[in-house]
């Protein structure tokens, strides 16, 4: 709260100083009034962002803003404007524009048409016409297509169907884009960031569909109001609360069941919406094989929404968010403790909120303002009497920023902001139970301020051509209490390295680092549904994910940068061609990419992270490189639609150093854990009828680099292996082809209560993937190879959904 302040004034000044800059129009200009509103879902009154606004008379266009609302500035007169979205019928509105005009423009469902929106709730042109590039969207309507897993619609799996987006294994938590860890992701939900985006350590989501009104995906040209990561920035939007009437929905599934509500407390004022979600699967184990009866995996989690329209000009939304996952193994294999136990309890829990108030100024200025918190705990535990202990570990978010948005004209529209965020980490605490064995260890907090400010300008210098230029400056300021070591020179960072230490105290700021983070997009247009764009963006990480497994687990530490672990960055240049065909009914597209990465950060060979006393003693810092090519062929209408998507990526890291303990692959570049050279991605939606689809996906990608043993050395009369060369070996490819049906109440029923039923079936071939590959040792004999699969059979499900 010290920002706040702070902030303030940022906020006060920045306004006042464009408000004097506005002057009176000269006499010999034109006058111009606005068209003012939102455009909102005729029957769910939630707002539609990408809507094109045509004025037919004068044949100009506008675009509705992420939360539907539009500005259309316009001579006064008469006129008639074409409101025109994908998945929604084109309404025609007639408006006289004597002065300013503020209304609200409700569209109606296509889905009589039988016209689906299989990939995004974009505008149907907007991958041609808007100058940012590598972004896609995502409507929660299109996501119900795919076939789910276990009858569970999922956010982030259906992002593994986007072009540059990979995850490392089936059922591993996070995912990764153009060559970055699932940890160099931005995830942010309503503003406020996820720590660990998965349930059930990774086979599902933390995004509840039933409250998720969109989703972003920038993974190319990032805008300058997002900082902090080094790869991508998925946004993910809640439903805005019905205004107007009361609703429930919700659904009954194997995994999991959901319930939610919305409504107006106070109508067209104040409204609220409330959604739970939760899984009962211990009867599950119990019918399982005896070595799978104790273990456990449920979760649960709730998302609310309070909504309070004061007026046209003022706005305040909250939003929270609560998770908590248990998940219990009959056995240690995966706590990175070296104690021996007959179990082993994970326990990780998510708890945000977000406080937004936004200020519509007046037709070229508006101010948004939000408070934000996010924490993120995890907790492994085992029970057992003599090895009983609880490890425990946290993430701490505080953040305040203002955003301003100033639109002088049709040619320019400025953003501007600051942003203060407030970090706590507390690597690991481990307690022993009251007779163990175990001994106490309690590393210590690390704290820092993160810093930022950013200005941006989209501009459209003519017809063809528009550029979207930013300049972002960030900064991370470490504070106490902490104890800074000191290494001897021309030394490795080693325990038994250390010179001397240095103690500083509470609130002390003993390191900082900081720069500039360059943000550009161009697009050129080459004619009707036709456009070359290029773009260039510098970005900054200054939290990391500190993990010696492929996966990272949820117990995994996380890390400031500090005096002795820089921060990433990453520059990346890409160049894209885009063609839509005159109605919009088909889309083609490439992309290509090359980003270089500075600092990045791998563990040194037999690293022991968890518990280590100081973390510049575990890891290595060197460079990376990545490039690819992305390409996209969708077909947006028509009884069959979808699309194929295909992408080359390679990633590689580059650890060298003049101490032989601190380099990797003896200083020679290898594949990172996530380099996957091939992925293509198939999906068919075929919609006979308005209460009929049926929906196919195939996916198939090269296997991950693995490491495996090259030699087996006989010590003490056991067999130990022997490893060289990291990452130099692959699993076998993967493949999987995916089936669903979802059958919906005919639409022509003007029925108040709507249901469904979703049959699907994934893996339909039951292919066993490897996951990894591992070997069985003994004193005696090194045996074969083995590979482990997470789903090695097919997994039919049934899930029905009602909303009232």
């Amino acid at each position: 709260m010290r920002f706040l302040p702070l902030l303030l004034l940022f906020s006060f000044l920045l306004t006042s100083n464009v408000l004097a800059q506005q002057r009176p129009a000269a006499s010999n200009q034109t006058t111009t009034y606005s068209a003012t509103g939102y455009v909102r879902d005729a029957k769910t009154g939630k707002p539609i962002q990408g809507v094109n606004i045509v004025a037919l008379n004068v044949s100009k266009g506008y675009v509705t803003a992420k939360d539907g609302f539009y500005v259309v500035q316009l001579p006064p007169g008469k006129y008639i404007l074409r409101f025109s979205h994908v998945g929604y019928r084109t309404l025609e509105d007639t408006i006289s524009l004597q002065k300013t005009l503020f209304r609200e423009v409700r569209m109606q469902d296509d889905s009589k048409d039988l016209e689906e929106v299989i990939v995004t709730s974009e505008a149907p042109d907007r991958n041609v016409k808007k100058v940012e590039i590598g972004v896609s969207q995502l409507s929660i309507r299109s996501i119900r297509r795919i076939p789910p897993l276990m009858g569970e619609v999922d956010i982030v799996r259906s992002l593994l169907l986007l072009p540059g987006v990979t995850t490392v294994g089936e059922g591993a938590p996070g995912f990764n884009v153009r060559g970055g860890g699932s940890d160099q992701n931005l995830i942010l939900f309503d503003d406020a960031p996820i720590f660990n985006s998965s349930h059930l350590m990774g086979f599902f989501s933390v995004f509840n569909p039933d409250v998720v009104r969109d989703v972003t995906l920038n993974r190319g040209g990032v805008a300058a109001a997002y900082g902090g990561r080094a790869s991508s920035v998925l946004d993910v939007k809640i439903n805005e609360p019905s205004v107007d009437k009361w609703g429930v929905n919700g659904g009954i599934g194997i995994i999991s069941s959901r319930l939610g509500v919305e409504g107006p407390i106070i109508k067209n004022k104040l409204s609220f919406l409330a959604a739970a979600r939760a899984s009962f699967n211990d009867f599950l184990f119990k019918i399982a094989p005896p070595n799978l009866k104790d273990t456990k995996a449920n979760f649960y989690d709730l998302t609310t929404k309070l909504k309070y329209q004061l007026n046209e000009q003022h706005t305040v939304t909250f939003t929270g968010y609560v998770s908590t996952d248990v998940f219990k193994l009959a056995s240690d294999s995966l706590s990175s403790q070296e104690i021996n136990a007959s179990s082993t309890q994970f326990n990780y829990q998510t708890l945000a909120g977000t406080l937004r108030w936004n200020y519509f100024i007046n037709k070229q200025l508006n101010l948004a303002t939000s408070a934000i918190y996010s924490r993120y705990q995890a907790d492994l535990s085992s029970s057992d009497s003599s090895n009983a202990f609880q490890l425990k570990s946290g993430v701490w978010h505080r953040q305040l920023k203002s955003d301003l948005t100033y639109t002088p004209n049709e040619t320019h529209q400025w953003q501007a902001g600051v942003s203060a965020v407030d970090y706590l980490i507390q690597p690991n605490t481990r307690t022993p139970g009251p007779i163990s064995n175990v001994l106490p260890v309690d590393l210590a907090r690390e704290r820092a301020y993160e810093l930022a400010a950013y200005i941006q300008d989209e501009w459209k210098l003519t017809a063809d051509v528009s550029i979207l230029a930013g300049l972002r400056y960030s900064a991370l300021l470490n504070r106490g209490p902490e104890t800074v070591r000191t290494y001897q020179a021309n030394q490795p960072r080693q325990d038994e390295t250390v010179e001397s230490s240095r103690e500083y105290g509470a609130g002390t700021i003993y390191h900082s680092n900081g720069g500039l983070e360059p943000r550009l997009a161009i697009r050129w247009s080459l004619g009707e549904g036709k456009a070359v764009k290029a773009g260039y963006s510098r970005l900054r990480q200054y939290i990391q994910q500190i993990t010696n497994t492929t996966a990272a687990l949820p117990t995994s530490r996380w890390h400031l940068s500090d005096m002795y672990t820089k921060p990433q960055i990453a520059d990346q240049w890409s160049l894209g061609y885009f063609r839509n065909s005159s109605d919009n009914v088909f889309e083609a597209s490439g992309e290509v990419y090359y980003k270089t990465l500075t600092n990045a950060i791998d563990y040194r060979d037999g690293a022991e992270i968890q518990l280590a006393e100081a973390v510049e003693t575990q890891i290595v810092q060197g460079s990376g490189q990545a490039y690819g090519f992305e390409g996209l062929l969708r077909k947006n209408k028509g009884l069959w639609s979808g699309f194929v998507s295909y992408t080359y990526a390679r990633t590689f890291l580059t650890m060298d150093s003049p101490y032989a303990e601190e380099r990797v692959n003896s200083g020679r570049a290898y594949p990172a854990n996530y380099d996957k050279p091939h992925t293509l991605n198939v999906l068919a939606v075929y919609r006979p009828t308005n209460w009929f689809n049926l929906s196919l996906n195939f996916t198939y990608s090269t296997g991950r680099p693995t490491t495996q043993p090259s030699a087996v050395a006989r010590i003490g009369g056991v067999l130990v292996p022997i490893y060289l060369d990291r990452n130099q070996q692959r699993i076998p490819d993967y493949h999987r082809l995916d089936f669903s049906m979802t059958f919906e109440q005919n639409p022509l029923k003007n029925k108040r209560n709507q249901s469904s039923w979703v049959f699907s079936v994934y893996n339909v071939y039951a292919h066993k993937n490897a996951y990894s590959i591992f070997y069985k040792l003994s004193p005696a004999s090194f045996s074969d190879a083995y590979k482990l699969s997470i789903f090695g059979t097919v997994f039919p499900s049934l899930t029905y959904n009602f909303k009232f």
